[in-house]
């Protein structure tokens, strides 16, 4: 088994895909609409979907916000250099809801930024090996 895509529900399509394509440096891998139930969906990624995980937008017509709750957390992406990433996101106009710098209580280097939707997306600095249970 594998991790396929996670579903995000978002209230503007267009404003989410380029967040996640121009801010974060995804790519639209495909996109499709269903008149018959009113949605369209748009699929997001850093590689093709038959060997990386993907991000699933999802827009149902009409409805231009949801309340996120309080279970998700957030999705984590690996980055080069957490701070040089920051610095690009904040130049494209994206949010940086927490900068960068060492997690509470441990070394690892990370930041949070929100998207249009105000998901969470934590970055984490790309380490030299990660250990395997």
């Amino acid at each position: 088994m594998r991790i396929l895509h996670t579903m995000l529900r978002v209230g503007n399509l267009e404003k989410s895909i380029a967040f996640y394509t121009e801010v974060l440096g995804m790519k639209l891998l495909r996109q499709s609409e269903n008149p018959e139930y009113k949605y369209t969906l748009a699929f997001v990624g850093y590689g093709d979907e038959s060997s990386n995980a993907v991000l699933e937008l999802t827009y149902n017509w009409g409805v231009d916000s949801y309340d996120l709750g309080s279970a998700f957390g957030h999705i984590a992406l690996e980055v080069e250099n957490v701070y040089d990433a920051c610095d690009k996101i904040r130049a494209k106009g994206g949010v940086i809801s927490r900068e960068p710098g060492p997690v509470k209580g441990g070394t690892t280097e990370i930041a949070f930024v929100r998207d249009p939707d105000n998901y969470a997306i934590e970055l984490i600095q790309k380490k030299a090996s990660y250990q395997q249970l």
